[in-house]
């Protein structure tokens, strides 16, 4: 009889998934089962919780709507078009998932309260130092990537012969893309928008640079979460952490569930 023979390129591949899964189980279970269920409800119950909840929803939602308003056209151009510096265009749009986002921080920092440009917006009321619309610019810049990606993924896999049907029926460039492209593209649609909420509210280092740590005023569930960190107060911190752990999981969830070919 044949010698059956272990495969172990398999058994290995499998148990390094499996080690890695347990391992970020476990610190998540760390987190959320430390304090006591009593405990963690009435911290969510603190004003300074609800706050921070509440501008956290606030800005990430605007942020995604701006990423959504600017990545979607751009995406659809990029998936679309070959024009002259294509490539660097590519490039410079995902530079900020390479780009710490410190660093992001200080140049959205210089921008805004330095340049010609950031006093004028001064001027006019458009404060963006040290307050919750620095947040969101620090947002916006941040994750402006992850649904540029997801969506320039998803324009890619819709093949172009629809529109160019479409346009013999009598559709213009505009009702092609609105009619048969965009409701192919919704399930893409719908984790790109998912996916970079999800990062905007977890954004924390451009935003306390831009934003400042400041309670009670720009103050969002990674922002209080390091700022009871670092006062000891552990229960409203691990509060906020459990918040962003949830948001995650559900996100996760949404992107896996309806992301098809929308991939990084």
């Amino acid at each position: 009889m044949t010698e059956i023979r272990p495969d172990w390129l398999k058994i290995i591949t499998i148990s390094a998934s499996l080690i890695l899964t347990a391992f970020i189980l476990s610190l998540l279970l760390l987190v959320v089962s430390h304090p006591s269920p009593e405990a963690i409800l009435s911290s969510l119950m603190s004003e300074e919780i609800q706050f921070a909840i509440f501008l956290s929803l606030a800005t990430s939602v605007v942020s995604t709507l701006l990423c959504i308003l600017i990545a979607v056209p751009a995406a659809y151009a990029l998936a679309r078009y070959n024009f002259f510096g294509k490539n660097f265009v590519n490039m410079m749009l995902d530079m900020p998932l390479a780009l710490p986002p410190l660093v992001a921080g200080v140049g959205l920092l210089l921008l805004f309260g330095t340049t010609p440009f950031g006093k004028a917006l001064a001027d006019i009321g458009l404060v963006f130092v040290f307050t919750p619309l620095g947040i969101i610019a620090a947002q916006f810049f941040v994750n402006l990537p992850f649904m540029l990606r997801i969506m320039r993924s998803t324009f890619e896999s819709i093949s172009p012969r629809y529109e160019y049907v479409a346009k013999t029926l009598g559709c213009n460039d505009f009702q092609a893309v609105w009619r048969v492209t965009f409701p192919m593209a919704a399930n893409g649609f719908l984790a790109g928008s998912v996916i970079t909420w999800s990062k905007g509210i977890g954004e924390f280092g451009a935003a306390l640079l831009v934003a400042g740590a400041i309670r009670m005023q720009t103050e969002t569930l990674p922002i209080s979460l390091f700022l009871n960190m670092s006062c000891g107060k552990l229960e409203l911190a691990i509060s906020a952490a459990t918040i962003l752990i949830v948001i995650s999981v559900v996100s996760l969830y949404i992107f896996e569930r309806y992301g098809g070919a929308a991939r990084f």
